[in-house]
């Protein structure tokens, strides 16, 4: 890895002053079709069709969809489209969080999958080998039709669930290494998300508070602490990573 991967030197092994440099941007109103407020990460590869994020956390979760992108998918490795991408971050998310990413393996397979309107090319892998289109065929959403019509809606979203769980937990290994890759401890990705959720959501607020139309910065994850530096490097912010064991930060 290096600095054009996303990746700031600065020293070595566990503890160390390295930090993974996130870019992204915000908008106080998108002209994407969604005209949402909030933050994109700003990642080769991604579209503009990706709604912008706000730090809102829901009811279950105590992180919010931005930092789930940063620390589940974008830090572990994965995509943040395809299924496959999917199952192997909500397993991460399930893991620092201690969620039950079956509810939200549900909702994929509910909306997506059963009425056969998939939205990424890579859900054959989530089926039983036996069940899956022949290896030189296409995917083609009929077939998830078709499976539904022989073996019901309830047996084919049981096996669907089983090949996302089961994506899930073969990717575990992989994201892990690549966590660790940027140099980053593995036992300090809870706290990390939660010191990024609070950073997060002061940054959100003095973005809208100053009714900012655009601005563009990095998010900089480090094990000991998390910093926000706008493009223009005249403005920062940081929040210290208060992990289990040293509950004061420092």
């Amino acid at each position: 890895m290096n600095e054009a991967d996303g990746f700031a030197a600065g020293g070595s092994g566990q503890g160390s002053a390295r930090s993974v440099q996130v870019p992204v941007r915000y908008g106080r109103t998108w002209d994407d079709g969604f005209g949402a407020r909030g933050w994109k990460l700003a990642l080769p590869g991604l579209g503009e069709d990706v709604i912008a994020a706000t730090p809102f956390t829901g009811e279950r979760i105590p992180t919010s969809v931005f930092v789930h992108d940063i620390v589940d998918h974008h830090l572990c490795g994965f995509a943040l489209s395809g299924y496959l991408d999917e199952a192997g971050a909500l397993m991460q998310l399930a893991l620092r969080t201690g969620s039950d990413p079956v509810e939200d393996y549900r909702q994929m397979i509910d909306e997506d999958l059963l009425p056969g309107r998939p939205v990424a090319d890579d859900w054959p892998a989530l089926l039983p080998e036996a069940l899956r289109p022949a290896p030189d065929v296409p995917p083609h959403p009929l077939h998830l039709r078709r499976l539904g019509q022989q073996f019901g809606r309830g047996a084919l979203r049981a096996l669907l669930v089983s090949g996302f769980v089961r994506a899930g937990y073969v990717r575990m290994e992989a994201a892990c290494a690549c966590w660790e890759g940027y140099g980053l401890e593995t036992r300090s990705r809870a706290a990390v998300a939660l010191a990024l959720q609070r950073l997060f959501e002061r940054v959100d607020e003095a973005m809208r508070s100053a009714d900012v139309p655009q601005a563009q910065g990095v998010f900089e994850i480090g094990n000991r602490r998390v910093v926000y530096r706008d493009a223009g490097e005249t403005g920062m912010d940081e929040e210290p990573v208060q992990r289990m064991e040293d509950p004061a930060g420092t």
